[in-house]
């Protein structure tokens, strides 16, 4: 499996040479007119440091990510790995998973973006 491997419904946004990648979901869709601009859902993959002070992903670590969020202060779900390879087949299996309506998002969300979230769910096959 890897990036080749993505539902359609994914975009690889940018592939850095360090090895981080970033996906989104449906740009054509979640763009900054018809939503607000954090409205994009994102997988990151990344050896950042997930420690919780600003500034640490800056830091390299020997573990890989791959984290979804659906906003950036709005993370879903998280895949830790050894080696980068394994983050990205950790990243194509979330991001499946999401196109397929099985995260739930509207649980991470305490004060819910109703047009944002109908949407997802349009999109995601939840709305049914």
């Amino acid at each position: 499996m890897g990036l080749d491997d993505l539902p359609e419904s994914w975009t690889v946004w940018t592939e850095q040479r360090d090895g981080r990648v970033i996906l989104a979901y449906r740009p054509d869709v979640f763009d900054a007119d018809a939503f607000p601009a954090p409205c994009l859902p994102t997988i990151y993959v990344t050896n950042g440091s997930r420690a919780d002070r600003p500034g640490a992903g800056q830091y390299a670590t020997e573990e890989w990510h791959a984290t979804l969020f659906a906003e950036p202060e709005i993370e879903l779900t998280n895949e830790t790995r050894e080696s980068r390879a394994a983050a990205v087949d950790a990243a194509v299996d979330v991001a499946e998973r999401f196109a397929n309506g099985e995260i739930d998002y509207r649980a991470a969300y305490q004060q819910p973006r109703e047009a944002y979230l109908a949407e997802l769910d349009e999109r995601t096959g939840r709305a049914d």
